[in-house]
């Protein structure tokens, strides 16, 4: 640490109608006689123990080299004053603008402000750039999206995500902790009853929103990418679910910009799983350095876009492969080259024409893993021939070499449905000689958003028409004696809810094709090199014992299949803090089934129960969520049960009848 450095454990932050956000500072010793630049990171999980110890590894690191660090709870979250009504609301936004403007006025600071987050801060980050506040020079945007309905938690090519339920539920949880009492002060009792009072059905809210409305566009930063000026660094892993915006981001901001996709699940990279982790704070300095500092640090001399360009190999902590650099993006290293479709095989060539019919199996899509993961055991896609038997598949011949592709492949078909509703999942995997298949790249689409996501049409059974999909961005290399493999299903359980209808989809081979972005390897790739991983010291925190559990099976007599998926929260164990005397919990139980034939049956729950024990005081809070379907509805429950020393405080119940689109 080359630099003293002096923690603030909790100061307020007034916003223009009087209320205050409660913030955690580190300043460099003798910031107020020599101001500093602020690095700011802006999130709702709790500045006090939700995300105590990562804090303190990355902003405590900052300070030490010469910048305040400061981390906000957002309104009505942690010790925060007012309610959390949902996300990405413009207040949240108002409110970010008025902390950069406090912070800039600051006696330690220069009057230059930059923002960092991950997931919901790397969203936010983007948003509040967005609305150009004077003080903000630079941005860090991790695993986030430019495109809140194409690339969020919510939907999936118009397909509502299970993820919905499960992380709306997660976020009614946390919302119903309360604020510290010895920070909050004598009012803490009231504030926390208000928000129990007000706490949002967040599934709901979302899952009511079925189509790109005027919710989605208010703070997707894609609806006008030249309202961000400043620099944006965008960053991401392609084990996360958030790593297609960082091409977006680099093809349409106006500004400077630079890309970084590593091999990574949601974390930032200096915490990166699976490795190899980078010492992603010393990049983020040579950012900060060079643009709030006015230091050439070389940052901007990079490639526009350094990405890990993957090897087989699914599990284990490292993930074999190298990094690669791009110059701009799109990339002129990049040549999209078409597979064409025929039966059982793909060519790279036109092939003959075939009809082939596909009703997967409404269990199809057990071994997708988590929609997004933390890298915890079992989250990772499993081997692909679980699913790929109940597809249609498509092989290429065994590759005489080597052959790498960078960017997104996208799938051009002729199709037609047997019915109005259908679904279509899509994958690109790697088949090794001895048959393994490992998943490389997948899109899901709900087909009626065949021709966009604000006005969903139904199929006409029967007709064929042409319908493109775009798979996630990837960055992987096909070895010399592997095959490319293409696999269609018409279901994706538990990632999605089911269609409406049971769907056969014909697909008509022939001018049908998967069209690949290979790339041309460039020799000045092997000189690129990342420091290793370094942080600051933190608080010391006892870690209680955590477990993660994944069970799949199916019910040969009833058709009915079943996952459960249970353990600690992101893989967080139970952590008592021992300079604060505060301990935090949450553990999670997710539950799915479904009978083939009948899509009305799926089903979903998930189970919350976070502890907080703090000030002298055990806060417990237990919330249920449950989703059913008819042909005509969604069904959304809830129960949310608030405990102090383990007497209820409050117990709230919630249900919602959200109709389908397209009816």
């Amino acid at each position: 640490m080359p630099h003293p450095v002096r923690t603030f454990e909790h100061l307020t932050i007034p916003m223009p109608d009087g209320v205050r956000l409660a913030a955690r500072l580190w300043l460099p010793d003798g910031a107020e006689a020599q101001p500093v630049p602020a690095v700011l990171e802006y999130i709702p999980y709790r500045k006090r123990d939700g995300t105590r110890s990562r804090d303190e590894a990355m902003h405590g690191w900052f300070a030490a080299r010469g910048y305040a660090a400061i981390r906000v709870d957002l309104r009505g979250s942690g010790d925060s004053e007012g309610l959390l009504e949902d996300e990405y609301l413009l207040l949240e936004q108002e409110d970010a603008c008025a902390a950069i403007a406090w912070i800039a006025a600051q006696p330690w600071c220069d009057g230059k402000v930059g923002m960092i987050g991950k997931s919901w801060g790397g969203f936010n980050a983007l948003q509040v750039a967005a609305h150009r506040p004077p003080a903000l020079k630079a941005v860090i945007s991790v695993c986030s999206t430019d495109d809140r309905y194409a690339d969020d938690v919510h939907f999936m090519g118009g397909a509502l995500l299970s993820d919905n339920l499960w992380w709306g539920s997660a976020m009614m949880a946390w919302q119903a902790l309360p604020p510290t009492p010895s920070l909050h002060g004598e009012g803490w009792r009231e504030a926390w009853r208000q928000r129990l009072d007000r706490l949002p059905f967040f599934p709901a809210i979302w899952a009511s929103h079925p189509c790109r409305d005027a919710y989605w566009a208010q703070g997707s930063v894609c609806e006008d990418w030249s309202r961000i000026a400043v620099p944006v660094f965008a960053v991401g892993g392609w084990a996360d679910a958030y790593s297609n915006a960082v091409p977006r981001l680099l093809e349409h901001l106006p500004g400077p910009r630079l890309g970084l996709i590593g091999p990574w699940a949601h974390h930032y990279p200096h915490e990166g799983e699976p490795g190899p982790a980078i010492g992603f704070l010393q990049e983020a300095l040579r950012w900060w350095d060079h643009w709030l500092k006015g230091r050439d640090t070389g940052i901007m001399a990079e490639p526009m876009l350094r990405a890990y360009m993957q090897e087989r190999g699914t599990g284990g902590c490292e993930r074999a492969g190298r990094w690669v650099g791009e110059s701009s993006w799109p990339s002129r290293l990049v040549t999209r080259r078409p597979m064409f479709l025929s039966p059982g095989q793909l060519w790279w060539r036109p092939a003959p024409s075939a009809d082939l019919a596909i009703r997967s199996p409404l269990w199809c899509g057990s071994a997708a893993g988590e929609w997004m993961s933390s890298h915890l055991p079992g989250e990772a896609p499993a081997d692909q021939r679980l699913d790929d038997g109940l597809s249609l598949v498509f092989d290429s011949k065994e590759l005489a070499d080597r052959t790498e592709i960078l960017g997104a492949p996208e799938l051009v078909l002729e199709l037609a449905s047997d019915a109005p509703t259908a679904q279509i999942c899509v994958r690109l995997n790697d088949v090794a000689p001895d048959g393994s298949s490992e998943r490389v790249s997948y899109a899901i689409l709900d087909l009626t958003h065949r021709a966009g996501h604000a006005a969903p049409e139904p199929l006409t059974p029967g007709r064929f028409e042409t319908v493109r999909i775009r798979l996630n961005d990837c960055a992987h290399a096909f070895a010399a004696g592997n095959r490319i493999r293409l696999a269609i299903s018409t279901s994706a359980w538990p990632t999605t809810w089911p269609a409406q209808d049971q769907a056969t989809l014909t697909i008509r081979t022939g001018e049908a094709a998967m069209i690949l972005p290979v790339r041309r390897p460039r020799r000045e790739d092997a000189a690129l090199r990342f420091e290793p991983v370094e942080t600051a010291p933190v608080d010391a925190a006892t870690a209680g014992d955590t477990d993660t559990r994944r069970h799949f099976g199916l019910d040969l007599v009833a058709g009915t299949a079943h996952l459960v998926a249970e353990g600690d929260a992101f893989g967080a164990a139970p952590l008592r803090f021992e300079a604060i005397d505060t301990a935090f919990s949450h553990r999670f139980r997710r539950e799915f089934s479904i009978r083939d034939g009948e899509p009305d049956s799926a089903f979903q729950a998930v189970t919350h129960r976070c502890v907080l024990a703090c000030d002298g005081f055990e806060f417990r809070v237990e919330a249920e969520a449950r989703m059913t379907s008819t042909r005509e509805a969604f069904e959304l429950t809830a129960a949310m049960r608030a405990f102090q020393d383990g007497a209820v405080v409050s117990e709230r119940h919630f249900r919602e009848t959200i109709s389908r689109q397209p009816a």
